[in-house]
């Protein structure tokens, strides 16, 4: 059987990882790139580990980022993100991967596909995904992007260089608006639960947000205990898929994407353990959330997750903001440990709130060069 190389890097963005291409050395037709994307990750696998791919079993380890030069006028690169399933054949678009986004920059300079000077680099950047804009600031020394230093990020062990991700007003990226339902909060019917209040909100990516209580959790649990009880994950499965319907993203809760919008267990802060065996107190944040990505619970958050939440914080009488106890910036509490993120939020009177723009901070490294082997028969 021959094979083709496609050239590929392989990155660490955030708590996420991804094999990055050059739009360039892919395929034009959509159907050969879902076939190469499936077959380098190694989906799909029942089993749920991609072992015969470069995924690692979990949404945030089965991702692709495409990078090009743009034409767009004020930005220097265009990113598409590619969520690969890890158990079913499914490439999805709909989303926007905000921990990837973090590697979009470096890649952009360590592949000399933009021209900076050494010191503090900014690369604008156009994501296909959500047609928004944001711009990665970080250190470069000697023409490459400088991968070590001393910040942290929760969910990753060591230090690296950090980066400081803005984004542009970022409402309504897959939806009408930051309130795509025009109310601070609707009502849902839920078997089982019956009506329940959410808050629908769209920043960098859409996400329901539900009160844990209102499931019988309190948003401080690790994933592995959310993930034993299998009626909390079909109950939030449906309510993501009636609030996409309400959000506007699709006509039927069939219908709605496996990757957008997400749904996420808000709770008070309170004391927990984080996956590493960190004890966090109450006082270490002013929230807890726990979110669901392509149904399995996420093992830290979402970056996009955490910024809508930081968003929703600033629209008085959300969900999230009825518990947030500051946000400046606002403190996560998630299952890796605690991560800060800030927004501006715009109240313009008589409900209506607009996103003006979130910040996040991530590191990034890049982790193997080289190609993929990819059988012909995908590439026709």
């Amino acid at each position: 059987m021959s094979t083709q190389r496609i050239p590929a890097v392989f990155m660490r963005g955030g708590t996420s990882k991804a094999v990055v291409f050059h739009a360039r050395d892919l395929p034009e037709s959509s159907a050969e790139r879902a076939a190469m994307f499936l077959h380098v990750l190694g989906s799909p696998d029942p089993n749920q580990r991609q072992l015969d791919g470069l995924g690692g079993g979990l949404s945030s380890l089965s991702k692709v980022v495409i990078v090009e030069p743009s034409q767009r006028p004020g930005v220097d690169v265009d990113y598409t993100f590619a969520q690969v399933a890890v158990d079913r054949p499914v490439v999805d678009y709909s989303s926007m991967c905000g921990n990837m986004s973090s590697s979009v920059g470096p890649f952009a300079v360590d592949e000399s596909l933009v021209e900076v000077e050494d010191g503090e680099a900014r690369v604008r950047i156009y994501n296909t995904n959500t047609n928004k804009v944001f711009h990665a600031r970080f250190a470069v020394q000697d023409g490459k992007a400088v991968e070590a230093g001393d910040f942290q990020i929760p969910g990753v062990p060591g230090t690296g260089a950090r980066i400081t991700l803005g984004y542009q007003d970022p409402g309504g990226a897959a939806t009408s608006g930051l309130l795509p339902s025009g109310k601070v909060r609707d009502q849902l019917d839920v078997p089982g639960l019956g009506e329940i209040e959410v808050s629908l909100v769209d920043a960098t990516n859409p996400v329901v947000f539900v009160r844990a209580s209102d499931l019988g959790y309190t948003a401080t649990e690790v994933p592995e205990v959310l993930e034993a009880d299998p009626s909390l994950l079909q109950r939030l499965d449906t309510i993501r898929r009636q609030g996409g319907v309400l959000m506007g993203m699709a006509e039927s809760t069939e219908a709605v994407h496996l990757a957008n919008p997400k749904v996420a267990l808000v709770g008070p802060a309170a004391p927990f353990t984080a996956l590493d065996g960190n004890n966090y107190t109450p006082e270490s944040h002013d929230l807890a959330v726990r979110i669901v990505s392509m149904e399995r619970m996420h093992r830290a958050i979402t970056l996009t997750g955490a910024m809508c939440t930081v968003a929703a914080v600033g629209v008085e009488g959300s969900i999230p903001y009825e518990f947030a106890t500051s946000c400046a910036p606002l403190r996560i509490g998630n299952p890796s440990g605690v991560l800060p993120v800030e927004a501006n939020i715009c109240n313009e009177g008589n409900g209506r709130f607009t996103a003006v723009s979130v910040t996040s901070y991530r590191t990034q490294r890049r982790l193997m060069e080289g190609s993929v082997l990819v059988p012909s028969r995908l590439l026709k």
